[in-house]
């Protein structure tokens, strides 16, 4: 049985991206991206999408006991804000002067970036 090869794919969304969920349990709410997934097409959110964890004793947690952490969403439920806006907008990529690629808004045509 042969390894099935790894593929990762180019994503709308960005480390530093505000992004507004669009469908699940946190539908309507925005937040930061802090980490991006590309293998599984998942984006962790800051402070959205939180569950509880069970963690054994250790010396920098003697106690053990329950942490709450975010955990990944996938990224077809997630849209980029619109800086202009603030809504939801999808995005595409054009060459601006120098020949770089620059992701903007397709609603407005606002030039989008991430803060990392």
């Amino acid at each position: 049985m042969k390894a099935k090869a790894k593929t990762t794919v180019k994503l709308h969304v960005r480390k530093g991206d505000t992004v507004i969920v669009i469908s699940g349990d946190e539908k309507g709410k925005t937040g930061k991206i802090t980490s991006v997934d590309r293998e599984k097409q998942k984006a962790v959110i800051e402070g959205l999408n939180l569950v509880k964890r069970s963690v054994k004793p250790s010396a920098e947690n003697p106690q053990g006991g329950f942490i709450e952490k975010e955990a990944p969403i996938h990224v077809s439920n997630l849209m980029v804000v619109d800086p202009s806006t603030g809504k939801a907008s999808r995005i595409s990529r054009k060459l601006d002067e120098k020949g770089k690629k620059q992701r903007y808004a397709k609603k407005t045509g606002t030039l989008i970036k991430a803060e990392f």
